[in-house]
């Protein structure tokens, strides 16, 4: 089989969010400003991979960073392809390297018995579990939101609001993670390369990668330069 025709840029919200809805097991989009790459396979579109400035603002100070120049990877929504998802992965990388960006952290959720196989795979730097910083996720509707997200897509997140549109709603802390980190410069990784522990062990799956459904149709011509909006 001929190695596929890759073409991954920056895509639009909508593109984005079609992705995730239908792609990524979660079906929620991240609140706050994203960096939304457009991923296509022979001129199909198949999926997004999105960054975020993240529900913790100091996400960056345990490596001495300032919020801008760290960032979080909160999606990889993919429907079935051919490429590896660690190239995907890695172009993108390369591409926020040219941003200013220093360090990517990501997350590997124990609850959806991920391990953190992309990034294993990819390189990354494992550097142990950890409470995904931001507090509350709040179960509406059958799926746990984080609170956070709920208001961007409310507009509010008071107990108040909270009581009266959801009353039944059940609220957790954040479950742990697994935490990974990927330094995008020479002096960073470094800095970082004594916070390496051994990876845990491997998931059978792909995380992050798994489809809810198969559409076919969605996507979106690519579009200007990346910048968290």
């Amino acid at each position: 089989m001929s190695k596929p025709k890759l073409h991954i840029a920056g895509c639009s919200f909508e593109a984005a969010k079609f992705a995730v809805m239908n792609w990524h097991y979660s079906q929620s989009m991240p609140a706050g400003k994203l960096v939304k790459f457009g991923v296509w396979e022979n001129d199909r579109f198949i999926g997004a991979v999105i960054f975020g400035r993240g529900a913790n603002a100091n996400l960056g100070k345990p490596y001495g960073l300032k919020q801008t120049e760290t960032c979080e990877l909160v999606r990889i929504a993919l429907r079935t392809h051919i490429s590896p998802v660690t190239r995907i992965v890695a172009f993108c990388l390369n591409e926020l390297s040219k941003t200013g960006l220093r360090l990517v952290v990501s997350f590997a959720d124990t609850e959806q018995d991920h391990f953190g196989t992309i990034y294993q795979a990819g390189n990354w730097i494992y550097t142990g579990l950890a409470g995904k910083a931001g507090g509350v996720s709040i179960k509406v509707n059958g799926k746990w939101i984080h609170k956070r997200t709920l208001g961007a897509l409310y507009g509010r997140r008071d107990k108040a609001f909270l009581d009266a549109n959801f009353p039944n709603a059940e609220r957790r802390g954040d479950t742990t993670k697994f935490r990974y980190i990927m330094p995008l410069d020479a002096e960073m990784r470094k800095r970082v390369k004594p916070l390496a522990k051994p990876y845990p062990k491997r998931a059978a799956s792909i995380d992050n990668d798994a489809a809810v459904n198969q559409t076919d149709e969605g996507g979106a011509s690519p579009t200007a330069a990346l910048q968290f909006v």
